[in-house]
């Protein structure tokens, strides 16, 4: 630290009586910010004392100009950066100001809010339809504002129309998100219910605190470098798929150890739970729009020599919940495709993954059209064409490519639709359709107006028993599902034959089974593994973990001492499908030492399991 005495000048000087000592500074600047000691001596012995000066100014100007989105005709979204120096006092927030072309005086600049709080703002007033604006922003702390920042290029509003777009269809001038290393999203959004957990992390529902536009945020574990460049690979790919069809990445942080995404909140659920549901009708027409949809998105995909490599009926959902338009999503497992260099996976979901992907052949655009033939296939059936009793077994059938139409299930089903499922699951790659084939296919184009009023609804309960199935595996009860399958197959035999479009109502039997197995579904949370106590190295890492069981998924809540754990640099929190909770400490230090509780809840009850954390050195 440089060490300076003060020599009187005309900038600062001192004023000393022989009871006091004062140091005067003519006019505070930044560089006079720093620490100031007094040193008083005699003959015999010295005494001094240090404080602190902080001098604060206005702050600097934003360091970048606007960034302009989601442009309607009426409205749009600016996001800026903040300043490099907040002049030695938080920002308060940010003054936005516009200026239409044409007007070039200074003072046709107009403010538009001064009341910003983050670095984000959605205009939705004073702007007219094909007009053109530029915009800049002032940020201010306690002392004043800044100089206005850099000014936006001009941004010409779009023309306003009468037709309305399709509900949920994405933005007409999608923008290039990047990662934001600068703010948390809890910066810019309100985080609200959770929504899931996977593999990947958990997704929150999430609403912006200045638009208030409902998103889904994607938070990534993102402790290990594997896990974050996964991360980083799915938000590159997304920014190639602007798509109606295709759900839309919004904006993307990184702030270690959190990395999030932020999407296009899809409130319909998933397009199967649709299906089954009393208030819509399952018909063959309805699935052809639906398969429809479906290949349009994956088309604009595979033009992009992007492959999903995860299509399955769990990553398709509707729009609202009211209307019939879908969405896929998840993009987890894409790839981009290189012709110079094959692509071998080992990923996917047994049931709809391809024969070349079991194989550890190379990948191909083909690839994702088996996955939709076994999506079409379900859609019609209710049914899934290479189901076995275990992986094991699915996995073999799809090596296999054995499969065949039952023939109860596909006794009203058009012979275009049968074709159209046979050429699309076909080991042979080189002969299965591409989308632009399927898109052009006779099925695609079998229905006309007239034909939707008296096309006979197709049956609900085999799809109501796949989404069972589907339902109670990723809760872990798969033999619990075989055996209920069991049952209600055995139901199904004995039931009596019924007219066409009839629905086949269970039998008293398979639904008993059905009450008492559900039942048994249920249960209040339970630790089939507890966390146990440790002994930790000061500065290393521990991991404490245990396992647990619950219907529903039980709240999982870890607690230090009394006071409950957020996730931070030092801290993680993961939570497994499988159940198994996992509490990462990195880098402890002494005071870590503690007693150490998994907390899990449901609406069926609460239990714990603690363990203690000794920190030696």
């Amino acid at each position: 630290m440089l060490i300076l005495q003060i020599v009187d000048g005309p900038e600062l000087w001192t004023e000393n009586t022989d009871q006091s000592s004062s140091l005067v500074i003519a006019e505070a600047k930044p560089q006079h910010t720093g620490y100031y000691t007094i040193v008083v001596r005699d003959r015999k012995s010295s005494a001094q004392h240090t404080l602190t000066l902080s001098v604060i100014e206005r702050p600097e100007p934003p360091a970048s100009c606007p960034v302009i989105s989601c442009v309607t005709a009426s409205s749009l979204v600016l996001t800026w950066s903040g300043p490099c120096y907040d002049g030695g006092s938080a920002i308060l927030g940010y003054a936005v100001e516009l200026k239409e072309q044409g007007h070039t005086e200074a003072g046709d600049w107009r403010e538009v809010t001064d009341l910003c709080t983050s670095t984000s703002y959605r205009v939705c007033a004073g702007l007219r339809h094909q007009g053109e604006y530029c915009f800049r922003v002032r940020a201010f702390n306690k002392v004043g504002a800044s100089d206005p920042g850099p000014v936006s290029p001009v941004v010409r509003m779009e023309q306003r129309v009468s037709a309305k777009p399709q509900a949920g269809e994405a933005p007409k001038r999608p923008t290039c998100v990047t990662m934001d290393s600068s703010n948390k999203v809890k910066d810019h959004y309100i985080m609200q219910e959770k929504l899931g957990v996977g593999k990947f992390g958990q997704v929150f529902k999430l609403t912006h605190k200045v638009t208030g536009q409902v998103c889904a945020g994607k938070f990534y574990k993102g402790r290990r470098s594997k896990e974050r460049e996964a991360a980083r690979k799915e938000i590159e790919l997304m920014n190639y798929l602007h798509h109606p069809k295709l759900v839309q990445c919004l904006a993307a942080y990184d702030h270690k150890p959190e990395m999030v995404m932020v999407m296009e909140f899809i409130a319909g659920g998933e397009l199967f739970e649709r299906i089954v549901d009393d208030n819509f009708e399952h018909t063959e027409p309805a699935s052809v729009h639906y398969m429809q949809q479906i290949l349009e998105g994956v088309a604009y995909m595979h033009e992009q020599s992007i492959i999903h490599l995860d299509l399955k009926p769990e990553n398709i959902v509707c729009v609202d919940t009211t209307g019939t338009s879908i969405k896929i999503i998840d993009f987890g497992l894409a790839q981009r495709l290189d012709a110079n260099t094959p692509l071998m996976v080992m990923q996917g979901t047994p049931e709809f993954v391809a024969p070349e992907v079991i194989s550890y052949e190379p990948v191909c655009l083909a690839t994702d059209m088996w996955s939709i033939g076994v999506i079409c296939y379900i859609l019609l059936s209710g049914e899934s064409p290479f189901q076995g009793n275990s992986d094991t077994e699915t996995l073999a059938l799809v090596t296999a490519a054995q499969w065949e139409f039952d023939e109860e299930s596909f006794d009203e089903i058009t012979d275009e639709a049968k074709d159209f499922i046979s050429c699309l699951l076909n080991k042979d790659t080189r002969r299965r359709m591409c989308c632009k084939e399927a898109l052009a296919h006779p099925w695609m184009a079998a229905f006309d107006s007239e034909d939707l009023a008296t096309t006979k609804c197709l049956s609900k309960e085999k799809m109501k028993r796949f989404l069972a199935r589907q339902k109670w595996k990723k809760a872990g009860k798969a033999m619990l599902a075989l055996k209920r399958m069991a049952l209600l197959s055995k139901g199904d035999s004995c039931s009596s034959p019924t007219s066409p479009g009839e629905k086949s109502p269970l039998s008293p039997e398979a639904k008993h089974a059905l009450k008492s197995l559900e039942q048994k579904m249920q249960g209040p949370p339970h630790f089939t593994q507890c966390l146990e106590d440790q002994t930790a190295v000061e500065g290393s890492s521990v991991s404490l973990s245990c396992h647990l069981t619950g219907y529903p998924d039980p709240e999982v809540v870890w607690l230090r001492g009394e006071e409950p754990l957020e996730e931070s640099s030092a801290v993680q929190i993961e939570y497994e499908e499988d159940g198994r909770c996992n509490l990462v400490l990195a880098k402890v230090s002494m005071e870590d030492a503690n007693v150490y509780t998994c907390r899990a809840t449901n609406n069926h009850g609460e239990t714990f399991c603690s363990a203690k954390l000794a920190v030696k050195q």
